[in-house]
């Protein structure tokens, strides 16, 4: 196929196989071959800032991306090796939702709500304000206080909640309204001019459904919680999301095997994209 594709995957356990289940072998060889073809533009989303990013393409041998979303969509960098270019375009479009009003002043606001607790400062940003709090499996009471609270000021809030498995711990970020993940990639892919039906999405957890739900085509990996599966099919447009099961070429459907699975299931002609990467020798990837 001529035409140029769009892949696009989160990070933690959804790329790294840091989670609790195994990750098939050959998957992130068999991954970095197939998004390295001159046809594919990768982008990486997720919550990290740089530096993690970098500290996990390195940790665990990740493909270079052209570009990264990161910070849970507050930024938005070309990557030319070395080289990461903040997009400012991206920063224009999203900075006057706050309403002027810093990261510290709506900090301020949320002072005394319990249960609350800001994440280190590495986490934080211009545009996002983190919190760990307990692991609630119904967190609508908590995110309808945070949000009155906020919106009373007069600042204009996205509010993204998930849950990190592997700690048991809550994770609530607080951006501008026009900021998530789902928002920074539709702005990349429009400027980019890659079609809908030529972009796949990966992700794992609840601070990605609203991409797993969205118009564009998403695939869940097989080591997503249950409860974020059960979710995603709630809320899913059927067509646009798949569940990776396993089976394709032997692997499990977990990381890296499930966003494969899943781009051949949305653009079917990339399937001899991975049949000829089997002619080339494999090697397991180094754990990280």
């Amino acid at each position: 196929m001529d035409d140029r594709i769009l892949i696009a995957t989160d990070l933690d356990r959804t790329l790294l196989p840091n989670g609790a289940q195994p990750e098939s072998p050959l998957a992130r060889p068999r991954f970095r071959r197939f998004v390295e073809r001159p046809e594919v533009t990768l982008v990486y989303v997720t919550g990290r800032h740089r530096q993690l990013v970098e500290a996990a393409m390195a940790e665990y041998k990740l493909p270079q991306p052209d570009f990264v979303i990161a910070d849970v969509g507050t930024s938005l960098y070309e990557v030319h090796g070395d080289d990461w270019q903040q997009r400012l375009d991206w920063q224009q479009a999203i900075a006057s939702d706050w309403g002027g009003r810093s990261h510290e002043q709506l900090a301020a606001v949320l002072l005394d709500i319990p249960g609350l607790r800001l994440q280190e400062a590495a986490k934080q940003g211009a545009c996002k304000l983190s919190y760990y709090a307990a692991p609630l499996a119904n967190p609508s009471e908590l995110l309808a206080q945070v949000r009155d609270r906020l919106t009373a000021t007069g600042a204009s809030i996205n509010l993204v909640w998930s849950v990190d498995e592997t700690t048991a711990t809550g994770l609530l970020d607080i951006l501008p309204a026009g900021v998530s993940k789902l928002h920074a990639l539709e702005f990349l892919r429009t400027r980019l001019g890659i079609a809908l039906n030529h972009t796949v999405f990966a992700g794992d957890s609840g601070n990605d459904m609203a991409i797993l739900v969205s118009d564009i085509p998403s695939v869940l990996v097989a080591n997503a919680q249950e409860t974020v599966r059960a979710e995603a099919v709630k809320q899913g447009r059927g067509a646009t999301l798949y569940l990776a099961r396993g089976g394709l070429a032997g692997m499990n459907g977990h990381y890296s095997a499930g966003i494969l699975e899943g781009v051949i299931h949305f653009i079917p002609a990339t399937r001899a994209w991975l049949a000829s990467a089997e002619d080339q020798p494999q090697h397991p990837p180094e754990q990280g």
